[in-house]
């Protein structure tokens, strides 16, 4: 039996996921979480097998709870249930250590299928996404690239308009640290003010206008 533990903050969506999943008969959820809080402490305590993860949460987000998770529990496998199709968010959170991402569009047996497909050790993407990025190359988006993962937590922090003493509670990092990596990020990014990080995240997809 897999056992499973779903990450989104819409009882709905968790309720909906977990009928379709536990559908199948070594399939078994175990947890549900609402915040990347609850779900660290969860996985930490529960190492399931796999997690299926949001990206819109409401403390902080599931792209650097992906990194946390495959920090403290490697042997658990992450797939992403996000309603994100864009190639940023695909890529950002395949960067951070996601084995898998499906759109919340795709069909019900696509989805079981992935999660077996990463419970087996593959890397799966929904169709919807595979095509795409085949014919892009799988690139991400150039300037990004520059960054490393924790100047990339900085760039989007900055970019949605939280002060560095904000970025530094919700990392956990001091202040100083934050000017740093925010001086470091605006250089590889040749940009200039935090107005600039946010067209930059805005066209590449990252946030909203």
């Amino acid at each position: 039996m897999y056992r499973i533990v779903l990450v989104d903050d819409h009882a709905i969506v968790r309720e909906g996921f977990k009928h379709l999943i536990e559908r199948e008969p070594d399939l078994d959820v175990v947890a549900e979480c609402r915040s990347a809080e609850e779900a660290l402490e969860t996985v930490i305590a529960a190492a399931p097998d796999l997690v299926a993860l949001d990206l819109s949460l409401p403390d902080g987000g599931g792209l650097p709870l992906i990194e946390h998770l495959r920090s403290a529990v490697p042997t658990t496998r992450v797939v992403v249930l996000s309603m994100h199709d864009s190639e940023p968010y695909v890529s950002e959170a395949l960067r951070r250590g996601a084995h898998g991402y499906v759109t919340k569009g795709a069909a019900p047996e696509e989805l079981v299928a992935g999660l077996r497909a990463v419970l087996q050790g593959e890397r799966f993407l929904s169709s919807d996404l595979a095509q795409p990025r085949a014919q892009a190359g799988q690139g991400d988006p150039a300037p990004l690239r520059r960054l490393t993962l924790r100047e990339r937590d900085v760039f989007l922090l900055l970019a949605r308009g939280l002060t560095a003493k904000q970025a530094a509670a919700e990392l956990g990092i001091g202040q100083k640290t934050v000017y740093i990596h925010r001086a470091s990020l605006m250089a590889k990014l040749e940009t200039a003010s935090e107005l600039e990080l946010f067209r930059l995240a805005v066209t590449h997809g990252l946030i909203e206008g």
